[in-house]
């Protein structure tokens, strides 16, 4: 029996997925804020990926397995430190890492101009991020990197869909009313949310083969990108705490005191 492969299968085969990740405070750990206000303290404070990123990866992970991308490239902006949670995507099936070590503070636009530079050297076919982080919650990124490619975005993504040319992404976005469908012409932009999909834990063998693979190392000044800011953190506070609920011994009272106490009715 003689088998056939077409163009446009062997394109598709080809395509290379960029996905970028975010080391934050785990989502389990009670945030506290310096003394002098000047941050949250993450000293001492157990990290790891930021979850939307992790959606992100897995997204990219679940298309390369479908036969419909060659190879899934995990990368990182920050500190040091931000080599173990590329372990950590390489753990979960990512093929390739890269680093762009940069200790001090990064704002969305700076991200994004690093990430359109290492998508100019890497070429990929898709490029995937979690809708925001859990640590600024900017929720910018995505478009900014956007806008500098000039590549078309799907935000919010719940449902992602290649065609079998790989050259259209169809994404199911979460909207205020309901659910918006976009028909993406690639190479796009797209950023996940919550629902799109779970993802896999690294098995153990994983882990130690992930060990041992070579993470890229770079920096921003051999992207030619020069970082500053025109934002300043002037202070990071507390929220207010909550006052102590109160039980109440009937809806006459409740009436009560939304009127006279809260005064919403």
């Amino acid at each position: 029996m003689r088998t056939t492969t077409s163009a446009a299968s062997r394109e598709t085969a080809s395509m290379r997925i960029m996905v970028a990740i975010k080391r934050v405070i785990d989502y389990a750990v009670k945030i506290r804020v310096k003394p002098d206000k000047s941050g949250v303290e993450t000293s001492n404070v157990k990290m790891s990926m930021n979850p939307f990123c992790e959606i992100a990866l897995e997204e990219a992970l679940r298309i390369k397995e479908s036969g419909r991308a060659s190879e899934v490239v995990a990368v990182s902006v920050g500190p040091a430190q931000c080599v173990d949670t590329l372990r950590t995507g390489l753990a979960m099936g990512a093929d390739r890492a890269i680093h762009v070590e940069f200790p001090g503070t990064l704002y969305p636009l700076s991200i994004a101009k690093i990430l359109k530079a290492l998508v100019d050297a890497e070429k990929p076919g898709l490029l995937l991020l979690g809708k925001q982080a859990i640590d600024d919650d900017c929720n910018q990124t995505g478009q900014m990197i956007a806008g500098l490619l000039k590549w078309p975005q799907g935000t919010f993504a719940s449902k992602v869909v290649l065609d079998e040319e790989n050259k259209v992404a169809t994404v199911d976005r979460e909207v205020d009313g309901g659910l918006e469908t976009l028909c993406l012409d690639l190479p796009a932009v797209i950023t996940t949310d919550l629902r799109l999909n779970q993802p896999r834990y690294a098995s153990l063998p994983n882990i130690m083969k992930a060990k041992s693979k070579v993470i890229k190392k770079l920096t921003p000044q051999d992207l030619n990108i020069e970082i500053r800011s025109d934002l300043e953190v002037v202070q990071v506070t507390d929220p207010p705490k909550r006052k102590a609920g109160v039980i109440l011994s009937s809806v006459d009272e409740l009436i009560d005191k939304l009127k006279n106490e809260a005064r919403v009715l």
